[in-house]
Order: structure tokens, then sequence, then C-alpha cells
């Protein structure tokens, strides 16, 4: 396996650590047995454990990006974003550690902010802000329409990372109520 592609798997690997244990709670350790390395080996493909998180954490949002690219292709307005919507609903789905690992980004970028670190959130704000701007041209550059749907998508993060059934009435008010049992 090229370093590239052990550097990959280190990304995967990662994001399936810090999605169960979040910054703080993850061990490198950990991610290089999940891989099949040393934890040497790890630290010759990232500098360190921040080095770690900020690629898994760029690799959700650019997963992310590309799923409402795709989605969105060829399509404007109501079918953008009813498309953008339904494939968000399959990614956090179908990989449920891509929603937990958007959850403790946001929770260590808070924490890192707080405690003076200005510079560990700026690569993440970066890629959020081309999700943003990504998502904003699919809408047909619609402030509001880009905000909402940017909204009722964190809304849909925090229902489902606290575990709301989907047939439970916090859901009700979705135009595009998600099915999370499927």
């Amino acid at each position: 396996m090229s370093a590239e592609e052990r550097r990959e798997s280190v990304v995967r690997a990662a994001i399936t650590e810090f999605a169960r244990g979040g910054y703080q709670g993850a061990s490198t350790e950990a991610i290089a047995r999940r891989v099949g390395v040393s934890q040497p080996y790890l630290f010759r493909l990232f500098p360190n454990k921040q080095a770690i998180f900020l690629a898994a954490a760029e690799r959700c949002l650019e997963d992310s990006r590309e799923v409402f690219a795709e989605a969105s292709d060829g399509l404007e307005g109501e079918e953008a974003l009813r498309a953008m919507a339904e494939a968000y609903h399959r990614l956090i789905v179908d990989d449920g550690d891509k929603l937990l690992m958007q959850m403790q980004m946001y929770a260590a970028v808070a924490a890192a902010e707080a405690s003076g670190d200005h510079a560990f959130g700026e690569s993440l704000r970066a890629a959020w802000t081309r999700m943003w701007d990504d998502v904003h041209l699919a809408l047909g550059a619609d402030e509001h329409g880009t905000t909402s749907f940017l909204a009722y998508g964190m809304l849909i993060n925090t229902l489902a990372s606290l575990g709301f059934p989907a047939d439970h009435r916090v859901w009700t008010g979705f135009a595009y109520a998600p099915r999370l049992s499927e």
C-alpha cells in the first residue's frame, strides 16, 4: 500500500475513532491499530493528532459538499433542494460516523476557540464556507434559501444525534422528513 493509500486509510479510521470518542477521547494508538500500522508510522503520515483530526473533519465536510454537488447537478430551485436533502439524509444514515464526526468537529472547534486557539478551526471554517458557497449556487444564489437549507440540516444533525425516532413529533415540521430507521 502506498503512503497516500495509507494516509487515506488513516483518515477513514480517524473519522470512526474521533466520531465515537471526540478529539480528546480518541487515541492515535486506536487509529493506528484500526489501520494496522504502528503509531510511529502514523506520525510519519501526519505530524500530530491535531493534523489527523483536521484531516478527518475536512473529509467529512468535503464528503457533504460533494454529496450536495452531485445531487443538485443539473437541477434548480426546489428540485435541487429536495435532491440535496435526500442525498444528505442517505449520507448520515448510511455512515453515522460522518454525522458524529461533524458534531465532534463543532465541539472541538468551539473548545479551541474558548481556550484562545483561533487557528485550530481555520481550515474547517474554510471547508464549511466552500460547502456554503456550493449550496448557495445550487439554490440559485438565494441567501435565505441557503441559510434555511443549512439551518434545517443542522437541526436534522441535532435531532439525529439525540436519537429522536423518525416518527417523533419533532420531525413533523419538516417538508422533507427523514426516515432515520432506513
